[in-house]
């Protein structure tokens, strides 16, 4: 990797200092904890192994290299540069929430509680992270490549997620729009809103909703979507016929917005959102950018 290249580490705050922030003391924190059947010993375990993996993560880059540190509520004022390298220290859902921040840096996700916490996108690493961070500044390290979902308002605005981008009401009040297919269906509905998921994201919010349906069905295709209309309403003026189906790449649903106000998020992140208003018509289909992991 050049001198002039970055390693950006990127966390979350334990839990421990967010309620010392909210609650001013170890003792308050405490009896707060005590009040609800926990624990501080508990909290401060997973607060220690957090530090203990940036710890090892800031050990295991070059000295020469250049160094970025950014927290998880820092991440849309923080500029990530073209030749960065990005080690997530947190949960896969931490991955999820830097991957619309890059356009192809490649990212290595780390599991700060050994195996506790590991999914599709974070593993343990401990000794083995120098090495690996050695191989993928050298370029030779196995990349992957995820596929991820975009939703594109009428104005041009865009919104991309790894694992699923929902639209419905900010309240969480039935939303009314018209579905219109790829193929041509259409469909006037009111529901509790669409979500569209990735491959990746098919075993989150997506898998929870295919469960009921008794699909459990995800996408097939590397570069494929599944989508979802949750708790679609039958009425004189609204359907209920198209409640699922899956995209490929070039595939969108189109929603034509006939409520007041809808809104888009991606990957839980609600503060940070997309809003269509009556008329305003929304497009999701397959991102033109994907998420470059090294598993």
């Amino acid at each position: 990797m050049a001198l002039a290249s970055r390693v950006v580490v990127v966390y979350r705050a334990s839990e421990l200092t967010g309620l010392v922030n909210h609650h001013g003391t170890r003792g308050q924190v405490e009896f707060f904890l005590r009040s609800r059947g926990r624990s501080l010993a508990q909290v401060q375990a997973s607060h220690d192994l957090l530090e203990l993996a940036l710890q090892q993560t800031s050990a295991a880059l070059d000295p020469n290299w250049r160094r970025g540190l950014v927290e998880r509520a820092d991440l849309h004022r923080f500029v990530f540069e073209p030749e960065d390298l990005v080690a997530v220290v947190g949960p896969d859902g931490l991955v999820a929430n830097v991957a619309k921040y890059l356009n192809g840096q490649p990212v290595i996700g780390v599991d700060p509680e050994s195996g506790h916490d590991s999914g599709v996108l974070v593993r343990p690493r401990g000794a083995e992270l120098a090495q690996l961070l050695v191989e993928v500044a050298g370029g030779g390290a196995r990349l992957q490549r995820r596929t991820m979902v975009r939703a594109t308002l009428d104005d041009g605005t865009t919104l991309d997620a790894l694992n699923e981008v929902y639209l419905g009401d900010r309240g969480h009040q039935s939303a009314r729009y018209r579905l219109q297919l790829p193929d041509g269906r259409s469909e006037p509905q009111s529901s509790s809103g669409l979500l569209v998921s990735t491959a990746t994201g098919a075993t989150g919010w997506a898998a929870s909703v295919s469960r009921e349906r008794g699909q459990l069905w995800r996408p097939a295709l590397a570069e494929e979507l599944s989508w979802y209309v949750r708790e679609a309403w039958p009425s004189a003026a609204t359907g209920v016929e198209l409640t699922s189906g899956s995209l490929t790449a070039g595939a969108e649903v189109e929603v034509l917005v006939q409520s007041d106000e809808l809104v888009a998020f991606g990957d839980g992140l609600e503060a940070d959102r997309v809003r269509a208003f009556w008329g305003q018509s929304l497009r999701l289909g397959v991102s033109p950018k994907q998420l470059t992991l090294v598993p």
